[in-house]
């Protein structure tokens, strides 16, 4: 098993470098998906990287597979194969087969404004789904709903939909799709989570995500500052530039950590508490960082030529994705309220 996590992962490595270069990054943000990326990531079986080998994925430790995320983050990867890895999975645990292709997810009742209900025949999945990851470039998506007191899991192809094109700041894809579509039965299956769970999924998945991007802007402003030559003396040279390098990596570093605590929920039991703090965490890491690296590149950072931009705009992106820190704090405060004297100590140590 080890073998195989460390051969995933390097291939994933290796991947994401040789095919990722600024020209792919400006190219995506117009809206061109990277297929032969696609297609590589897909060949090497990535897609599947979060499904057990027993239903036909990789095999991989779930925390090497949540992992692979951050690692997208650290790439600014123009891919749906985050949102690929967890409808695959979603799909595969209800013992649907997830088919080819780039797929994305949903949630379907409480108040998302679409609905999945039993009929005579089967389904029907009505409505708008807003702001779906990569909705026009997915070929399908897992839409789970929890239907008169049941989880579900459904299989809904994308090709008879209507698609209203949107963005998030950093320019992917957020889409609203509009549904009025027969499911069969066999589109359709038990699913041991629901849109609660769902949402939990997703905010892990912008906590790797956030890490890894994170990740590389300090790399990038590290390296900035150790080169750029202001007085007869690089920047990294002056006490006020140190103790913004400082600040920045503590945040970086503080991002991580919360990471780990995702990628450990992720692969197990969802822990409510690890996943909102660490996405509560990243998110204001996230912030903080993004302004000490623009503020040490100078207007160098803001330009289209240098790389930074496409790592803050993701960061500002993605801290607001299947919720920001005041929401999660709101929640996990709520929660940590409702403990009594004696679970209220290892509530607040779970996290």
């Amino acid at each position: 098993m080890d073998d195989v996590n460390g051969i995933v992962a390097e291939t994933a490595t290796r991947l994401l470098r040789d095919h990722i270069e600024h020209r792919l990054l400006v190219d995506a943000e117009a809206g061109a998906l990277p297929g032969s990326l696609w297609n590589a990531v897909e060949e090497a079986g990535l897609t599947h990287a979060m499904i057990p080998e027993l239903a036909g994925g990789v095999g991989l430790d779930g925390v090497v597979a949540a992992n692979l995320v951050r690692l997208l983050g650290y790439h600014a990867a123009p891919l749906p194969l985050a949102e690929t890895m967890l409808a695959a999975r979603l799909l595969a645990e209800a013992g649907l087969v997830p088919p080819c292709g780039p797929l994305t997810v949903a949630a379907a009742g409480g108040g998302s404004g679409l609905a999945l209900r039993r009929t005579s025949d089967g389904w029907h999945l009505s409505g708008k789904a807003e702001r779906v990851p990569w909705g026009r470039v997915a070929g399908a998506l897992a839409v789970v709903g929890d239907v008169g007191g049941e989880r579900v899991v459904a299989l809904a192809a994308t090709a008879d939909c209507t698609v209203a094109r949107g963005t998030n700041l950093a320019l992917e894809p957020r889409d609203t799709l509009t549904f009025d579509l027969r499911l069969s039965p066999a589109q359709v299956a038990p699913a041991s989570v629901g849109t609660r769970e769902l949402k939990l999924m997703g905010a892990a998945l912008r906590s790797l995500a956030l890490a890894g991007a994170l990740d590389r802007v300090l790399e990038l402003t590290a390296g900035y500052v150790g080169e750029r030559v202001q007085f007869g003396r690089t920047l990294s040279k002056f006490q006020a530039v140190q103790q913004s390098m400082a600040v920045l990596a503590g945040q970086v570093a503080a991002a991580g950590g919360a990471a780990d605590l995702a990628a450990e929920a992720l692969a197990g039991s969802l822990s409510f508490p690890r996943i909102a703090a660490a996405k509560i965490r990243s998110g204001e890491a996230a912030g903080i960082a993004a302004g000490i690296a623009h503020q040490l590149h100078g207007a160098m950072g803001f330009s289209h030529e240098h790389v930074l931009h496409f790592y803050t705009k993701r960061l500002w992106a993605w801290r607001e994705e299947f919720g920001g820190e005041a929401e999660w704090s709101r929640a996990l405060g709520a929660q940590a309220l409702r403990q009594d004297a004696d679970s209220l100590w290892p509530f607040v140590t779970a996290a």
